[in-house]
């Protein structure tokens, strides 16, 4: 367990070599838990460093922050990469006791590939629900993603991310339709948890209709999903300082108030 500074301590949620996290803790009374998961379109070239920066300054506005690495591209399967998510979701639960984080109030932020990801674990505990399955360990409040990759089907006819969907789940919609099935936020609706779609027109690498038609798909399965437009480049909305931020820690806040 080293220090990393800012009060960094890099933790292990699995035995794996990236199945690993930064927990960062505000100095004076927290206003709960986020999950920071990063974007890259799954690649291994993108890792958690992508995100430190933003997890930082959530940390500052008094938020514990998880800012959680994940198998990607060459490290394993599609499947393990969302294992991966789950469990460093769950590894909240076991936080709570030995650094003594608040497991009721756990939310996610996502960003471009890593918006899939939280929106994914949104949906775990309907997804259980509905198949008779035992919840997982840690409740979702709430989630927040960024240029996010929400919409698979479409982004794997798209060719987005210079075909990254297809490459991450091994195939197009046509080929392997049971692996989007699983793995497309879209396809696992309803999922009960607030969700915060941040996108912006501008977006030059993940359309904006990708939020836009999650959302709507969402509101139509009865969810609670609203799309917050942004104005700036891709990675507008995880640069801290940007217009863009202030509408993700905006969304963040509105989550997280005690009527969210």
């Amino acid at each position: 367990m080293a220090s990393l500074g800012f009060g960094t301590r890099r933790l292990r949620y699995g035995p794996g070599a990236h199945q690993v996290g930064e927990l960062l803790r505000p100095d004076g009374p927290s206003r709960g838990v986020v999950v920071v998961l990063h974007g890259g379109f799954w690649r291994a070239h993108r890792t958690l460093e992508m995100t430190a920066p933003a997890a930082a300054e959530l940390t500052r506005r008094g938020w514990d922050t998880w800012n959680v690495e994940y198998r990607r591209a060459g490290q394993g399967t599609w499947e393990d990469t969302l294992a991966d998510c789950a469990a460093a979701v769950d590894h909240v639960a076991a936080l709570a006791e030995s650094h003594g984080l608040d497991p009721g109030r756990v939310f996610l932020l996502g960003h471009s590939a890593g918006g899939h990801l939280a929106a994914w674990c949104a949906g775990r505990a309907a997804v259980a629900e509905r198949a008779g399955h035992p919840p997982p360990a840690v409740r979702i409040r709430g989630v927040v993603t960024a240029g996010g990759v929400l919409d698979l089907v479409a982004g794997a006819r798209a060719g987005t991310g210079d075909s990254a969907v297809a490459q991450f789940l091994g195939g197009p919609p046509d080929a392997v339709p049971a692996r989007y099935a699983d793995a497309d936020p879209t396809l696992r609706l309803p999922t009960g948890v607030p969700v915060r779609c941040v996108h912006s027109r501008a977006d030059e690498r993940v359309p904006f209709s990708q939020s836009e038609r999650y959302v709507t798909a969402a509101v139509a399965a009865g969810d609670d999903a609203r799309l917050l437009a942004a104005t700036g480049p891709h990675t507008g909305a995880i640069h801290v300082g940007s217009p863009d931020w202030d509408v993700v820690t905006a969304a963040l806040g509105e989550l997280g108030q005690p009527h969210g």
